[in-house]
Protein backbone atom coordinates (compact mmCIF):
# COMPACT_ATOMS: atom_id res chain seq x y z
CA UNK A 1 0.00 0.00 0.00
CA UNK A 2 1.32 3.40 -0.95
CA UNK A 3 1.62 5.94 1.81
CA UNK A 4 -1.42 8.17 2.07
CA UNK A 5 -1.56 11.96 2.20
CA UNK A 6 -3.48 13.97 4.81
CA UNK A 7 -6.02 15.06 2.20
CA UNK A 8 -6.30 13.20 -1.10
CA UNK A 9 -7.54 14.29 -4.53
CA UNK A 10 -9.44 11.40 -6.12
CA UNK A 11 -9.98 11.77 -9.88
CA UNK A 12 -11.93 9.87 -12.54
CA UNK A 13 -10.27 7.57 -15.05
CA UNK A 14 -12.77 6.30 -17.59
CA UNK A 15 -9.98 4.91 -19.76
CA UNK A 16 -6.19 4.77 -19.86
CA UNK A 17 -5.67 8.24 -21.44
CA UNK A 18 -7.81 9.80 -18.70
CA UNK A 19 -5.89 7.91 -16.02
CA UNK A 20 -2.61 9.28 -17.34
CA UNK A 21 -4.09 12.79 -17.59
CA UNK A 22 -5.22 12.65 -13.96
CA UNK A 23 -1.91 11.32 -12.64
CA UNK A 24 0.15 13.78 -14.71
CA UNK A 25 -1.87 16.71 -13.39
CA UNK A 26 -1.64 15.90 -9.71
CA UNK A 27 -4.23 13.28 -8.71
CA UNK A 28 -3.36 11.36 -5.54
CA UNK A 29 -5.78 8.58 -6.54
CA UNK A 30 -7.66 7.60 -9.68
CA UNK A 31 -10.78 5.45 -9.76
CA UNK A 32 -11.47 3.04 -12.60
CA UNK A 33 -13.67 0.15 -13.69
CA UNK A 34 -13.58 -3.01 -15.78
CA UNK A 35 -15.34 -3.26 -19.14
CA UNK A 36 -18.56 -4.78 -17.83
CA UNK A 37 -21.49 -4.13 -15.50
CA UNK A 38 -19.45 -4.63 -12.34
CA UNK A 39 -19.08 -0.83 -12.32
CA UNK A 40 -21.64 1.97 -12.53
CA UNK A 41 -20.23 3.57 -15.69
CA UNK A 42 -20.71 0.64 -18.06
CA UNK A 43 -20.69 2.68 -21.29
CA UNK A 44 -19.31 1.47 -24.63
CA UNK A 45 -15.78 2.80 -25.11
CA UNK A 46 -15.13 3.34 -21.40
CA UNK A 47 -13.22 1.38 -18.80
CA UNK A 48 -10.33 -1.08 -18.80
CA UNK A 49 -9.55 -4.55 -20.04
CA UNK A 50 -6.98 -6.57 -18.11
CA UNK A 51 -3.95 -5.34 -20.07
CA UNK A 52 -5.03 -1.70 -19.80
CA UNK A 53 -5.65 -2.08 -16.07
CA UNK A 54 -2.19 -3.52 -15.48
CA UNK A 55 -0.63 -0.69 -17.49
CA UNK A 56 -2.68 1.91 -15.63
CA UNK A 57 -1.58 0.53 -12.27
CA UNK A 58 2.05 0.47 -13.39
CA UNK A 59 1.85 4.06 -14.66
CA UNK A 60 0.15 5.38 -11.52
CA UNK A 61 2.36 3.54 -9.04
CA UNK A 62 5.51 4.72 -10.82
CA UNK A 63 4.32 8.26 -10.08
CA UNK A 64 3.22 7.64 -6.48
CA UNK A 65 -0.50 7.64 -7.23
CA UNK A 66 -3.06 5.06 -6.11
CA UNK A 67 -5.54 3.15 -8.26
CA UNK A 68 -9.01 2.44 -6.87
CA UNK A 69 -11.33 -0.03 -8.60
CA UNK A 70 -15.07 0.60 -8.67
CA UNK A 71 -17.03 -2.65 -8.27
CA UNK A 72 -19.99 -0.60 -7.16
CA UNK A 73 -23.00 -2.34 -8.68
CA UNK A 74 -25.09 -5.14 -7.21
CA UNK A 75 -24.45 -8.68 -8.52
CA UNK A 76 -27.33 -11.01 -9.31
CA UNK A 77 -27.48 -14.71 -8.48
CA UNK A 78 -26.80 -15.92 -12.02
CA UNK A 79 -23.84 -13.54 -12.53
CA UNK A 80 -22.27 -13.64 -9.06
CA UNK A 81 -19.04 -15.16 -10.40
CA UNK A 82 -18.39 -12.09 -12.58
CA UNK A 83 -18.14 -9.87 -9.51
CA UNK A 84 -16.06 -12.30 -7.46
CA UNK A 85 -13.69 -12.75 -10.40
CA UNK A 86 -13.30 -8.95 -10.53
CA UNK A 87 -12.38 -8.90 -6.83
CA UNK A 88 -9.85 -11.67 -7.44
CA UNK A 89 -8.28 -9.73 -10.31
CA UNK A 90 -8.11 -6.58 -8.21
CA UNK A 91 -6.12 -8.43 -5.58
CA UNK A 92 -3.90 -10.10 -8.18
CA UNK A 93 -3.20 -6.87 -10.08
CA UNK A 94 -2.23 -4.90 -6.98
CA UNK A 95 -5.17 -2.48 -6.89
CA UNK A 96 -4.85 -0.14 -3.89
CA UNK A 97 -8.53 -0.36 -2.88
CA UNK A 98 -11.81 -1.74 -4.16
CA UNK A 99 -14.94 0.44 -3.97
CA UNK A 100 -17.92 -1.79 -3.12
CA UNK A 101 -21.65 -1.37 -2.54
CA UNK A 102 -22.89 -4.94 -2.12
CA UNK A 103 -22.46 -6.47 1.39
CA UNK A 104 -22.18 -10.00 -0.01
CA UNK A 105 -19.27 -8.94 -2.17
CA UNK A 106 -17.67 -7.21 0.81
CA UNK A 107 -17.88 -10.46 2.76
CA UNK A 108 -16.33 -12.37 -0.15
CA UNK A 109 -13.48 -9.87 -0.50
CA UNK A 110 -12.75 -9.86 3.22
CA UNK A 111 -12.71 -13.66 3.45
CA UNK A 112 -10.79 -14.37 0.25
CA UNK A 113 -8.41 -11.41 0.21
CA UNK A 114 -8.01 -10.06 3.76
CA UNK A 115 -5.11 -7.84 2.66
CA UNK A 116 -7.31 -6.01 0.11
CA UNK A 117 -8.38 -2.54 1.21
CA UNK A 118 -12.15 -1.97 0.95
CA UNK A 119 -14.00 1.32 0.45
CA UNK A 120 -17.76 1.77 0.74
CA UNK A 121 -19.14 3.18 -2.50
CA UNK A 122 -21.55 6.09 -2.65
CA UNK A 123 -23.85 3.47 -4.24
CA UNK A 124 -24.09 1.91 -0.77
CA UNK A 125 -26.23 4.91 0.26
CA UNK A 126 -24.69 5.20 3.73
CA UNK A 127 -25.73 8.64 4.99
CA UNK A 128 -25.14 8.16 8.74
CA UNK A 129 -22.21 7.18 10.92
CA UNK A 130 -24.26 4.27 12.26
CA UNK A 131 -24.46 2.79 8.76
CA UNK A 132 -20.78 3.38 8.08
CA UNK A 133 -19.78 1.85 11.41
CA UNK A 134 -21.87 -1.21 10.59
CA UNK A 135 -19.93 -1.72 7.35
CA UNK A 136 -16.65 -1.11 9.14
CA UNK A 137 -17.37 -3.58 11.94
CA UNK A 138 -18.91 -6.28 9.78
CA UNK A 139 -16.76 -6.08 6.65
CA UNK A 140 -13.65 -4.07 7.50
CA UNK A 141 -14.50 -1.04 5.37
CA UNK A 142 -11.70 1.52 5.74
CA UNK A 143 -13.21 4.45 3.81
CA UNK A 144 -16.75 5.55 2.96
CA UNK A 145 -17.82 7.83 0.11
CA UNK A 146 -20.73 9.99 1.27
CA UNK A 147 -23.76 10.58 -0.97
CA UNK A 148 -24.29 14.13 -2.18
CA UNK A 149 -27.30 14.73 0.08
CA UNK A 150 -25.64 15.77 3.35
CA UNK A 151 -25.17 19.29 4.68
CA UNK A 152 -21.67 20.22 5.83
CA UNK A 153 -22.71 19.95 9.49
CA UNK A 154 -23.95 16.42 8.82
CA UNK A 155 -20.66 15.52 7.15
CA UNK A 156 -18.85 16.75 10.25
CA UNK A 157 -21.07 14.66 12.49
CA UNK A 158 -20.25 11.56 10.46
CA UNK A 159 -16.50 12.26 10.60
CA UNK A 160 -16.62 12.77 14.37
CA UNK A 161 -18.36 9.47 15.01
CA UNK A 162 -16.51 6.92 12.90
CA UNK A 163 -12.97 5.65 12.56
CA UNK A 164 -13.52 5.05 8.85
CA UNK A 165 -11.97 7.60 6.51
CA UNK A 166 -14.55 9.85 4.85
CA UNK A 167 -14.48 10.86 1.19
CA UNK A 168 -16.82 13.48 -0.24
CA UNK A 169 -17.67 14.73 -3.73
CA UNK A 170 -16.08 18.03 -4.68
CA UNK A 171 -16.85 18.71 -8.32
CA UNK A 172 -18.98 17.35 -11.14
CA UNK A 173 -22.49 16.17 -11.84
CA UNK A 174 -25.24 16.12 -9.26
CA UNK A 175 -27.97 13.58 -8.70
CA UNK A 176 -31.44 14.28 -7.33
CA UNK A 177 -31.67 10.75 -5.97
CA UNK A 178 -29.89 9.14 -3.04
CA UNK A 179 -27.17 7.28 -4.89
CA UNK A 180 -27.78 3.56 -5.11
CA UNK A 181 -31.54 3.91 -4.93
CA UNK A 182 -32.46 5.49 -8.29
CA UNK A 183 -35.25 3.75 -10.21
CA UNK A 184 -35.87 6.38 -12.91
CA UNK A 185 -33.72 4.81 -15.62
CA UNK A 186 -35.14 1.37 -14.84
CA UNK A 187 -38.66 2.80 -15.12
CA UNK A 188 -38.03 3.89 -18.71
CA UNK A 189 -35.55 1.28 -19.98
CA UNK A 190 -36.28 -1.79 -17.87
CA UNK A 191 -32.65 -1.97 -16.74
CA UNK A 192 -31.56 -0.79 -13.32
CA UNK A 193 -28.34 1.27 -13.27
CA UNK A 194 -27.55 -0.45 -9.98
CA UNK A 195 -27.26 -3.85 -11.69
CA UNK A 196 -26.73 -3.09 -15.39
CA UNK A 197 -24.09 -0.53 -14.48
CA UNK A 198 -25.34 2.39 -16.54
CA UNK A 199 -27.98 5.08 -16.30
CA UNK A 200 -29.63 5.62 -19.70
CA UNK A 201 -27.85 2.79 -21.57
CA UNK A 202 -26.60 3.77 -25.01
CA UNK A 203 -28.75 1.18 -26.79
CA UNK A 204 -31.88 3.01 -25.54
CA UNK A 205 -30.71 6.48 -26.60
CA UNK A 206 -31.83 8.10 -29.86
CA UNK A 207 -31.46 11.59 -31.34
CA UNK A 208 -33.70 12.67 -34.21
CA UNK A 209 -33.89 15.91 -36.14
CA UNK A 210 -37.53 16.97 -36.49
CA UNK A 211 -39.40 20.03 -37.62
CA UNK A 212 -39.57 21.15 -34.01
CA UNK A 213 -35.86 20.68 -33.30
CA UNK A 214 -33.42 17.97 -32.29
CA UNK A 215 -35.28 15.44 -30.12
CA UNK A 216 -33.51 13.24 -27.58
CA UNK A 217 -35.35 10.06 -26.60
CA UNK A 218 -34.74 7.31 -24.09
CA UNK A 219 -36.36 4.00 -25.07
CA UNK A 220 -38.82 6.02 -27.17
CA UNK A 221 -39.70 8.53 -24.42
CA UNK A 222 -39.09 12.16 -25.34
CA UNK A 223 -36.62 13.53 -22.79
CA UNK A 224 -35.72 16.87 -24.35
CA UNK A 225 -35.99 18.96 -27.51
CA UNK A 226 -33.21 21.31 -28.58
CA UNK A 227 -33.47 24.39 -30.77
CA UNK A 228 -31.16 24.95 -33.73
CA UNK A 229 -27.66 25.71 -32.47
CA UNK A 230 -28.44 24.51 -28.94
CA UNK A 231 -26.15 21.80 -27.59
CA UNK A 232 -28.03 18.49 -27.47
CA UNK A 233 -27.38 16.81 -24.13
CA UNK A 234 -27.41 13.12 -23.29
CA UNK A 235 -30.97 12.03 -22.44
CA UNK A 236 -31.17 11.11 -18.77
CA UNK A 237 -34.64 11.24 -17.29
CA UNK A 238 -33.75 13.33 -14.25
CA UNK A 239 -32.21 16.07 -16.43
CA UNK A 240 -34.90 16.25 -19.09
CA UNK A 241 -37.17 19.21 -19.87
CA UNK A 242 -40.83 18.36 -19.45
CA UNK A 243 -44.15 20.10 -19.69
CA UNK A 244 -45.70 20.67 -16.26
CA UNK A 245 -48.52 23.07 -15.48
CA UNK A 246 -48.38 24.42 -19.04
CA UNK A 247 -44.69 25.26 -18.72
CA UNK A 248 -41.71 23.42 -20.22
CA UNK A 249 -38.65 23.36 -17.98
CA UNK A 250 -36.21 21.15 -16.07
CA UNK A 251 -38.88 19.75 -13.78
CA UNK A 252 -36.62 17.39 -11.81
CA UNK A 253 -33.10 18.78 -11.93
CA UNK A 254 -31.56 21.75 -13.71
CA UNK A 255 -28.14 21.03 -15.21
CA UNK A 256 -25.47 22.47 -12.94
CA UNK A 257 -22.18 21.27 -11.46
CA UNK A 258 -21.42 20.72 -7.81
CA UNK A 259 -18.43 22.84 -6.83
CA UNK A 260 -17.36 22.78 -3.18
CA UNK A 261 -13.97 24.46 -3.67
CA UNK A 262 -14.76 27.32 -1.28
CA UNK A 263 -15.34 24.72 1.46
CA UNK A 264 -11.87 23.18 1.17
CA UNK A 265 -10.40 24.68 4.39
CA UNK A 266 -13.44 23.57 6.37
CA UNK A 267 -13.46 20.07 4.88
CA UNK A 268 -9.79 19.67 5.75
CA UNK A 269 -10.34 21.11 9.24
CA UNK A 270 -13.17 18.73 10.16
CA UNK A 271 -11.12 15.72 9.11
CA UNK A 272 -12.44 14.68 5.70
CA UNK A 273 -9.80 12.41 4.16
CA UNK A 274 -10.41 12.82 0.43
CA UNK A 275 -12.33 14.82 -2.14
CA UNK A 276 -13.67 13.20 -5.28
CA UNK A 277 -14.07 14.58 -8.79
CA UNK A 278 -17.02 13.07 -10.68
CA UNK A 279 -16.75 12.23 -14.38
CA UNK A 280 -15.48 8.84 -15.55
CA UNK A 281 -17.58 9.37 -18.68
CA UNK A 282 -15.79 12.66 -19.46
CA UNK A 283 -12.82 13.20 -21.79
CA UNK A 284 -9.11 13.11 -20.88
CA UNK A 285 -9.00 16.86 -21.59
CA UNK A 286 -11.74 17.43 -18.99
CA UNK A 287 -9.91 15.24 -16.48
CA UNK A 288 -6.63 17.08 -17.03
CA UNK A 289 -8.20 20.51 -16.72
CA UNK A 290 -10.25 19.80 -13.60
CA UNK A 291 -7.47 17.85 -11.88
CA UNK A 292 -4.95 20.63 -12.48
CA UNK A 293 -7.24 23.27 -10.99
CA UNK A 294 -8.19 21.20 -7.95
CA UNK A 295 -4.56 20.23 -7.30
CA UNK A 296 -3.65 23.91 -7.14
CA UNK A 297 -6.64 24.70 -4.92
CA UNK A 298 -5.98 21.88 -2.45
CA UNK A 299 -2.30 22.77 -2.17
CA UNK A 300 -3.26 26.40 -1.51
CA UNK A 301 -5.88 25.40 1.09
CA UNK A 302 -3.38 23.19 2.94
CA UNK A 303 -0.85 26.01 2.89
CA UNK A 304 -3.11 28.99 3.59
CA UNK A 305 -5.73 27.33 5.81
CA UNK A 306 -8.35 29.93 6.83
CA UNK A 307 -6.73 32.58 4.65
CA UNK A 308 -7.60 30.53 1.59
CA UNK A 309 -9.60 32.21 -1.18
CA UNK A 310 -10.85 30.76 -4.46
CA UNK A 311 -8.94 32.32 -7.38
CA UNK A 312 -10.87 33.79 -10.29
CA UNK A 313 -8.60 31.92 -12.70
CA UNK A 314 -9.62 28.59 -11.18
CA UNK A 315 -13.30 29.39 -11.52
CA UNK A 316 -12.82 30.52 -15.10
CA UNK A 317 -11.32 27.15 -15.96
CA UNK A 318 -14.06 25.20 -14.18
CA UNK A 319 -16.77 27.30 -15.82
CA UNK A 320 -15.65 25.94 -19.18
CA UNK A 321 -16.56 22.39 -18.20
CA UNK A 322 -19.48 22.88 -15.81
CA UNK A 323 -22.93 21.55 -16.65
CA UNK A 324 -25.09 24.46 -17.76
CA UNK A 325 -22.10 26.74 -17.04
CA UNK A 326 -23.37 26.95 -13.45
CA UNK A 327 -22.03 25.93 -10.04
CA UNK A 328 -23.76 25.06 -6.79
CA UNK A 329 -22.80 23.97 -3.28
CA UNK A 330 -25.71 21.54 -3.47
CA UNK A 331 -26.73 20.04 -0.16
CA UNK A 332 -23.51 21.17 1.56
CA UNK A 333 -25.04 24.61 2.11
CA UNK A 334 -28.11 24.23 4.29
CA UNK A 335 -27.72 26.81 7.09
CA UNK A 336 -30.54 25.36 9.16
CA UNK A 337 -28.49 22.17 9.54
Amino acid sequence: MLSGKPFELVCPAGALPALKAAVDNGADCVYTGFKDNTNARNFVGLNFDDAQMREGIRYAHARRAKVLLALNTYPQVDTWSRWTAAVDKAADFGIDAVILADPGLMEYARAKHPQLRLHLSVQGSATSYEAINFYREQFGIQRAVLPRVLALAQVEQVVNNTQAEIEVFGFGGLCVMVEGRCALSAYVTGESPNTAGVCSPGKAVRWEQTGQGMEARLNGMLIDRFAEGEKAGYPTLCKGRFEANDETYYALEEPTSLNSMELLPRLIEIGVKAIKIEGRQRSPAYVAQVTRVWRAAIDAALREKREFTVRDSWMAELNKVSEGNMHTLGAYYRPWK
